[in-house]
């Protein structure tokens, strides 16, 4: 992999990863146009690690306030419930570590978890938004919707954010838990990665920089417009996206 191709696949994940149109599975159809040969995610995590710095930036003054009102009871069960829900992925992510990470090399698999994002995605359209308040039960299934999109393929905001809103959740409660709930699974992942490079890793360390770079400054522009099209009501737009680039996948 060169420099060139750390930069592109940067871009596709500061891109993909906030847009409810999965980097996983851009990043393995990046990865085969380019003819990338990288074995495992490694490289995968470490742009999902530039990609969660541009969640601290963006929602930095909302991580402030619950570092800041960590004493308040509203506070303490607000980090209750994105503890709950980041144990799904937790078990999930664990427990099934080698067999996911084979699907990362399979197109069909990724063309198949794409068709199912854009059914979501185009099915939230039609989600009442009862501007319900979070519960212990309602932060478990969106858990079970974060744990579902480690499959490549599948949209990690697009699953959860649409989970959310189908549980009434307004666009705004449901954008804020989904990518607060981002930060400890993908921050555990990073470590993950840290502990495999230890007994070896092929990865180049300025390649891996541009890749890092590169998500990171590109991740705060799409989370941003991201929050935009969620206010106006655009979400399920993604899905014909989504639902296209599957079929094509598939039937390629």
């Amino acid at each position: 992999m060169t420099i060139i191709d750390g930069i592109i696949l940067g871009v596709i994940q500061g891109f993909t990863e906030f847009l409810p149109i999965s980097s996983s599975g851009h990043l393995v159809l990046a990865q085969g146009l380019l003819g990338v040969k990288q074995p495992g995610n490694e490289f995968e995590v470490l742009l999902h690690i530039g990609t969660l710095c541009s969640i601290l930036v963006v929602f930095y003054n909302d991580i402030k306030d619950i570092i800041l009102t960590v004493s308040s009871k509203e506070t303490q069960k607000y980090i209750l419930l994105i503890l709950i829900g980041t144990l799904p992925a937790v078990v999930i992510g664990l427990g099934m570590k080698d067999h996911l990470e084979q699907l990362f090399d399979d197109l069909i698999v990724v063309g198949f978890a794409l068709i199912f994002t854009g059914l979501i995605l185009m099915s939230s359209r039609y989600f009442k938004r009862n501007n319900k308040d979070h519960s212990i039960l309602t932060s478990f299934f969106i858990g079970i919707a974060q744990a579902i999109a480690i499959i490549p393929g599948i949209s990690r905001s697009g699953m959860t954010i649409s989970c959310a809103l189908l549980l009434g959740l307004d666009s705004k409660q449901a954008a804020k838990f989904s990518f607060l709930l981002a930060i400890p699974v993908i921050s555990g992942a990073g470590l993950l990665m840290a502990a495999d490079i230890d007994s070896g890793s092929n990865m180049d360390l300025s390649t891996s920089l541009a890749g890092l770079i590169t998500s990171f400054g590109i991740g705060i522009i799409s989370l941003r417009w991201l929050l935009g099209w969620l206010e106006d009501g655009k979400f399920h737009y993604f899905g014909v996206y989504c639902f296209s680039i599957g079929i094509f996948t598939v039937v390629a």
